[in-house]
């Protein structure tokens, strides 16, 4: 991002703002408007503490008090000894069965993908078990770098056996909209979630800190007619991505 340009939307935005407050909060204030209404967009680097004191004479302790704040809620990515991002939080509701690449079109972001590996092999015992095939039934396991508007949110490997979908060629930035095109779109999933410390590799593809924590989500996902089409693992960033539930009595 252009030091001008996050001057120029974040001046705006403080000198729209009420007087009487710590001076870190309508700092902070005015940075999270800016990202709100996507002024300021995810993955955009913003100005080092000094350049945006001296912008808005402030003192550094300032600024800093008001990064530590977005950082927390999510809205800044900081990272000791690197710049400063604008994150890319996004919600996925629990109530109902969605893509990726519907996940984050819903929030206005373009979703996207870095291939990491596709291939067609045999099913390792963790896909046997859960897709309820045989060791010598080919599937079809994809590995990749699931990205919001280019901000890495995920890696994700799925598994799907060939009689679904007999190449990976096949899949573009959706695999459900490859499975949909072949007539097997899922219907229901049952899926189970924990915690993970990022791998090495992990934080190479997420930008990461290695053991910086990740939500690991491992989902079955079935046909209506009960056959189990996908497998899939997905390790999220911790600081991106936020599960709701809906809860009644």
């Amino acid at each position: 991002m252009e030091t001008d340009i996050f001057i120029e939307l974040v001046g705006k935005e403080l000198a729209g703002a009420a007087p009487g407050s710590p001076l870190y909060k309508r700092l902070k204030s005015a940075i999270e408007a800016a990202i709100r209404c996507n002024a300021l967009r995810a993955g955009a680097a913003l100005p080092g503490e000094r350049v945006i004191a001296d912008a808005f004479s402030l003192s550094r302790v300032t600024v800093r008090k008001a990064l530590a704040l977005l950082d927390e809620e999510g809205l800044l990515n900081r990272r000791h000894g690197f710049r400063t991002e604008v994150g890319s939080r996004v919600e996925k509701s629990l109530s109902t069965l969605t893509s990726f690449s519907e996940d984050i079109r819903a929030r206005g972001l373009t979703p996207g993908c870095v291939w990491l590996s596709k291939q067609i092999s045999r099913p390792s015992p963790a896909e046997m078990m859960a897709l309820g095939v045989a060791g010598n039934v080919n599937v079809v396991r994809m590995k990749r770098v699931r990205t919001a508007d280019s901000v890495p949110i995920a890696v994700e490997i799925s598994a799907v056996p060939v009689r679904f979908l007999p190449s990976p060629d096949l899949v573009g930035d959706s695999l459900y909209e490859a499975l949909e095109a072949r007539g097997f779109l899922p219907q229901r999933a049952f899926q189970r979630m924990r915690s993970r410390a990022a791998s090495e590799e992990d934080a190479q593809h997420l930008n990461c800190d290695p053991g910086a924590p990740l939500l690991m989500t491992e989902r079955r996902c079935f046909l209506g007619d009960g056959q189990i089409v996908e497998y899939c693992e997905t390790r999220y960033k911790g600081d991106v991505y936020d599960f709701v539930f809906e809860l009644q009595r």
